[in-house]
C-alpha cells in the first residue's frame, strides 16, 4: 500500500517535531515558535495548546498519561501538567548542565530515556556545552517525586531519536550526527536488569562518506508488530526524504517518500491507530492513512 501524505499545516517559522497521540488528539511541537500545537481529527482544527515552551522538541506520555518533553532551550526534561505549569524534571547530570535534550522514551517503570546531543539552533546563542559528551541518559523516578539522572551510553556522538521496545528489553537509538567520517546508524542496545545497556547491534547504517552524504534517522515510533517506523533522508544524498519501516532485526520492510525535504518525526494516531502523523524541518504537519497499526505505551 502506497501511503499518501495529506498536508494539514505549513508554518513560516520552521521546525515541527515531537508528535504524540493521547487517544483523542495529536500534539506536536513547533520548536522555533516555542509552542505545542493540538490537532483534533474530528473537526480538523489545529490550535495552540501551550506557549513559552523554550525550544521543546520531543514529547512522550508515560503510562499514567502525563506528558513529558525535551526543552532544549531550558536544557531540561520537563513535564506539562494539566494546570498549565511546565515543571522541570531533570536539568543536570554529574553536576553539570544537560546539553540540549532532543528526544525521549518512557518505559513501564516510569524511567525516562533521553538523548542529549548539542543542537546550536535550539538553545540561546550564548549557551555553552558543559559536558564533554553527547550521550543517552536515563532519569529514574524516586519516591519523593524527584529524578536521578545517569549516563547510559559511552559510544554516541550525536544521539537523536529513541525508543523502548514493547517487551522493555531493547533501547533503539538513532546515531545521527553530520560528521562525514562517522556513519549514521540505527542501533539496538539490550537493556540490562539494572538499567545499564549492553553492547549495541547496528540494525542499519547510512554510511559516512562526505560525497552524497545520507541524512540518518531523526525521529521514530513503533507499530503493533514491534517494527520501527522512522523519518530519515533529504535531497543532498541517498534516496531522498523517506519514512522507513524496519523489523526489530533491522530488515527494511518498506519505504515511503515524504513530500518534504527533511521529515523530523512521526507518530501513529487516529481512532484505530493506523494514521501516521509526520512533522518536518520545514514546518509541515502531514498525515497519511497506512496499512499498519501503531503502538505506544499510552493510551
Amino acid at each position: 500500500m502506497a501511503w499518501k501524505f495529506e498536508l494539514l499545516a505549513r508554518y513560516p517559522v520552521r521546525l515541527t517535531e515531537g508528535p504524540v497521540w493521547d487517544g483523542e488528539s495529536l500534539y506536536f511541537t513547533h520548536i522555533q515558535a516555542h509552542r505545542i500545537m493540538r490537532y483534533d481529527p474530528k473537526g480538523g482544527a489545529i490550535t495552540e495548546w501551550r506557549t513559552g515552551t523554550n525550544f521543546t522538541n520531543g514529547l512522550a506520555f508515560d503510562a499514567q498519561g502525563r506528558l513529558f518533553g525535551c526543552s532544549s532551550g531550558a536544557r531540561a526534561i520537563v513535564r506539562f501538567d494539566p494546570d498549565g505549569k511546565m515543571v522541570t524534571i531533570a536539568d543536570s547530570v554529574e553536576g553539570k548542565k544537560l546539553n540540549t535534550p532532543n528526544d525521549l522514551a518512557i518505559d513501564r517503570k516510569g524511567r525516562i530515556w533521553f538523548t542529549n546531543p548539542w543542537n546550536d539552533g535550539n538553545v540561546a546563542k550564548d549557551a555553552r556545552q558543559e559536558l564533554d559528551n553527547r550521550s543517552v541518559l536515563r532519569a529514574d523516578p524516586q519516591a519523593d517525586g524527584s529524578y536521578t539522572v545517569t549516563r547510559v551510553t559511552f559510544d554516541t556522538t550525536q544521539p537523536n531519536g529513541i525508543l523502548v521496545s514493547q517487551d522493555q528489553r531493547t533501547l533503539y537509538v538513532a546515531e545521527s550526527g553530520y560528521d562525514p567520517k562517522l556513519a549514521r546508524e540505527l542501533r539496538a542496545y539490550p537493556i540490562n536488569a539494572d538499567g545499564s545497556l549492553g553492547e549495541y547491534d547496528v540494525l542499519h547504517t547510512f554510511g559516512g562518506t562526505a560525497a552524497g552524504m545520507h541524512r540518518g534517522i531523526d525521529g521514530m515510533c513503533l507499530d503493533a508488530e514491534g517494527n520501527i517506523v522512522a523519518t530519515a533522508g533529504w535531497d543532498r544524498g541517498g534516496p531522498g526524504a523517506m519514512i522507513y519501516v524496519w523489523s526489530p532485526k533491522g530488515r527494511v520492510l518498506e519505504t515511503h517518500p515524504v513530500p518534504s525535504n527533511m521529515p523530523t518525526n512521526c507518530a501513529f494516531g487516529g481512532p484505530d491507530m493506523s494514521t501516521l502523523f509526520v512533522t518536518t524541518g520545514e514546518g509541515h504537519f502531514f498525515k497519511a492513512q497506512t496499512d499498519r497499526v501503531g503502538w505506544a505505551i499510552y493510551p
